[in-house]
């Protein structure tokens, strides 16, 4: 197929010559004579390794040229690729001035060459909802309310790291595939035949949304890495070894578990060895700004769950919580964010009951016992039996940890703080 790409920067250009290499027709477009020039000069516009020999195998065959023409890029194509970037304005918000341009060269140039059918693919990093309400309106001011029937618009986020980029592109660690509907998209499915990845088939906004998460969190890993080597450097330990004990466990630390959006942490170790942690590191000098913002980060989370939980009541105030430790199986409350919540929603004037299978009052002992206490004075009276629970009139259930398997609740409305769907 052809297969006109716009802009011809790093992951432009990289996209342009893997995909000729695979035997399409490419076309690059970008607004630059110069790298134009080089294209067609048979110069790679930057250094990757490997990418000028792929460069030199499409122009030997000639399946891979470049043009600041968006016609002719367009004529007889079956998909359009967007690549330009979107630099960070003054506010700290996405330029997207080039997008923007883009979209409207490239509708503009479908009306005049009258086409039939064209899959445009946006991969620049873009705010989630910038296709429906950014881009989907361009479309259609230039081609009509029917636009769609002609232009199918697609979001494929890239996951290419510069150096590693041609392998990248070839062996992703996923394809990410966002259309209107989540529908699959024939034409993304024949551009990724014969690449193995898991593929994620999505709407727009949730695709739109993946280049931020992972950014995000490959800074998050950078930062606290050096953090702790930063203690590790005060205390004079060895930053490699404890590097190295932490990415051999890959069941708890370099694993889907603790990544999952839900509920607080909390519990007799998280909370106590951060502020210990944060301790160690401001009595050595080392400033841990991530881990000092873990605590807060937490708090700010147990605020939102209960604004969640009064905006989900309505006029109600009979309100059933099922589990109340931190973790479902056992009776440790030690800063559990859901004994939080309860003691919130009483001070709110909620008519509140627990139900909790591992708990027993009478048998709480020590610091367990005290925090208990401290927070839930009427904790005794809170707690109801499974069948009390399963017959009651509640307005709202609010189901905290794995303990509402144990129970059956049917034509109540229920919510659920430990999962963020």
């Amino acid at each position: 197929m052809k297969v006109a790409i716009f802009g011809l920067g790093y992951v432009g250009f990289t996209a342009a010559c893997c995909i000729s290499s695979e035997g399409h027709d490419v076309i690059g477009v970008d607004v630059s004579d110069a790298k134009i020039n080089d294209v067609n000069g048979g110069i790679p516009p930057f250094e990757e390794p490997g990418l000028a020999d792929l460069m030199q195998k499409g122009r030997t065959v000639g399946s891979l040229q470049a043009t600041n023409n968006t016609q002719t890029a367009l004529q007889g194509a079956d998909l359009a690729i967007v690549c330009v970037g979107t630099p960070s304005g003054p506010d700290g918000a996405h330029d997207m001035r080039y997008i923007i341009e883009v979209s409207r060269q490239i509708a503009q140039a479908a009306a005049e060459l009258q086409l039939e059918k064209l899959t445009v693919t946006f991969r620049s990093t873009m705010r989630p909802g910038t296709i429906r309400h950014l881009i989907m309106p361009i479309f259609e001011s230039v081609l009509g309310a029917d636009f769609a029937n002609k232009i199918e618009l697609v979001y494929n986020p890239e996951f290419l790291r510069e150096a590693l980029a041609i392998q990248d592109y070839f062996h992703p660690s996923k394809i990410v595939i966002g259309t209107k509907n989540g529908t699959p998209s024939a034409i993304m499915d024949a551009l990724h035949a014969g690449i193995e990845a898991p593929v994620f088939l999505t709407g727009y906004e949730e695709a739109e949304i993946t280049k931020f998460v992972d950014n995000s969190w490959h800074a998050v890993k950078v930062a606290f890495a050096n953090e702790v080597g930063r203690v590790c450097q005060q205390m004079d330990i060895s930053a490699t070894k404890v590097h190295e004990i932490f990415v051999s466990d890959t069941k708890l630390n370099i694993s889907p578990y603790y990544t999952r959006p839900g509920g607080a942490f909390g519990g007799s170790c998280l909370p106590k060895d951060v502020r210990a942690f944060q301790f160690i590191a401001n009595d050595v000098g080392a400033n841990l700004h991530l881990v000092d913002s873990l605590l807060r980060s937490n708090e700010a989370h147990k605020n939102h769950q209960f604004n969640y939980v009064m905006s989900e009541l309505g006029a109600g105030k009979k309100v059933l919580m099922v589990g109340l430790a931190f973790k479902a199986d056992t009776d440790d409350l030690r800063e559990s964010p859901n004994v939080d919540l309860a003691r919130k929603l009483l001070g709110a004037g909620v008519e509140l009951k627990v139900f909790d299978p591992a708990l027993d009052p009478a048998k709480l002992r020590g610091q367990n016992l005290g925090y208990a206490y401290a927070n839930l004075p009427t904790i005794d009276q809170l707690l109801i039996s499974k069948e009390i629970a399963e017959a009651g009139d509640w307005d709202l259930v609010v189901v905290n940890n794995a303990t509402g398997k144990q129970i059956e609740l049917s034509d109540l409305k229920i919510i659920n703080t430990g999962s963020i769907k």
